[in-house]
């Protein structure tokens, strides 16, 4: 019998659904599972490589799949490479761009790479990696007939963000349709016990439930975490709404970002990111957003880079003085074609959105080079050599070091 360590497995969980398992088992929940199974139960996690950057939004589940591990449980990593061309339609107001194998071949990769820092890769049966693409492509007339009979047509309309795409009249493909089915499907083929996701992917996990009940597989459990709001303090974390913070990115960068985290917000980032107990935080809101950076820093990039990270940024922000700081990342200045407004190299280095968005920002002071405010959207520079080490700053936690 698997006797569990339950340490982190409830942290900051917003739902395990269904409360009993099912008619069979009436009195069963998930507790009562994890307290009597004599085998390591099978968790699914599915990710669609549908980008090639993961933030800390998606990390939350992942993160409690590694708790599952920890827990002596099997965690099973299913990269959704044949669904990542479809795309999720939750929550989505137009049918998603459809993308190539190879685009969702070189996203996983990426994916993978990210991940790497949370979840035990190493220990002997503790993570299975799966692509459902093993079982998908396979998939005959006669099996999506099955699938798609599972279902009905007000069902799948109930779906989040069907209802509101038909009121908006846009369009809403058959292939789309297909989609909850085929997540679903994965739950059957990899049988699994339980299924993380955010909150937003309950129908989903729900039709899995159902097709496992379908198939003659005991019904899985959904274990649904937060969905975490973004660097902005309102919205949720989005690379499209620019309030996130990237798994990839530079220690400085991210630790920049997470010192920043709204009052309103920390105690979400507390719970959901990090393992520190939550009743022996610092009083001071300061002392705790820094506390909070440097230990999801150290996560990614090691203590002594988080360490350094915070170094460099009261160097840059506090100090003034970019020449203190040794770790800010690079942008080449190779491909730019001279001579070149300073607004043009904040588009090209990706400090802001577009060379608009850079004008923008000089006139409205958050523009930055070696510590002095710039403002004249008309400054050009001649030859990258003018440029050469500088360190240019967009608000209080975006740098790039110019290099030639």
């Amino acid at each position: 019998m698997i006797t569990p360590n339950l340490s982190g497995l409830y942290r900051g969980v917003n739902e395990i659904f269904p409360a009993r398992a099912d008619s069979e088992n009436p009195e069963e929940n998930l507790a009562q599972l994890l307290a009597k199974t004599d085998r390591p139960l099978r968790i699914k996690l599915g990710i669609d490589p549908t980008g090639a950057d993961i933030h800390l939004g998606h990390s939350i589940c992942v993160r409690k799949l590694r708790a599952f591990q920890d827990a002596g449980h099997t965690a099973v990593l299913l990269i959704g490479d044949f669904t990542a061309r479809i795309g999720d339609p939750t929550g989505k107001s137009e049918t998603r761009t459809q993308l190539t194998a190879e685009q969702v071949a070189a996203n996983a990769r990426t994916y993978l790479d990210q991940v790497r820092p949370i979840l035990d890769f190493d220990t002997p049966g503790r993570l299975e990696i799966r692509y459902n693409s093993e079982w998908l492509s396979k998939l005959d007339l006669p099996k999506i007939l099955e699938l798609l009979g599972t279902m009905t047509v007000q069902q799948m309309l109930a779906k989040e963000g069907f209802d509101n795409r038909i009121e908006q009249e846009n369009a809403i493909y058959l292939h789309e349709f297909l989609y909850p089915l085929m997540q679903g499907y994965d739950s059957v083929a990899l049988e699994a016990d339980v299924e993380l996701g955010g909150t937003d992917q309950k129908f989903n996990i729900a039709v899995g439930r159902d097709l496992q009940r379908h198939f003659g597989i005991k019904p899985q459990f959904g274990l649904l975490m937060p969905i975490l709001i973004g660097t902005d303090g309102v919205q949720k974390m989005s690379k499209s709404l620019n309030n996130y913070v990237g798994l990839s990115e530079d220690p400085l960068t991210m630790y920049s970002k997470l010192e920043k985290i709204a009052d309103s917000s920390i105690a979400q980032y507390f719970e959901l990111l990090t393992d520190l107990p939550l009743d022996a935080l610092p009083e001071n809101p300061r002392e705790k957003q820094k506390l909070l950076a440097l230990d999801i820093v150290s996560q990614y990039h090691g203590k002594e880079a988080a360490h350094q990270a915070q170094l460099n940024a009261i160097a840059l922000v506090v100090k003034g003085d970019p020449g203190e700081a040794d770790a800010v990342p690079e942008f080449s200045l190779a491909n730019v074609q001279f001579p070149a407004k300073l607004f043009y190299i904040l588009s090209a280095s990706g400090l802001c959105k577009s060379s608009g968005d850079g004008r923008k920002l000089m006139q409205g002071g958050g523009v930055k080079l070696e510590g002095n405010k710039v403002s004249d959207v008309n400054l050009t520079f001649e030859s990258p050599v003018e440029l050469e080490g500088k360190v240019l700053q967009v608000g209080k936690n975006k740098f790039v070091r110019l290099v030639s």
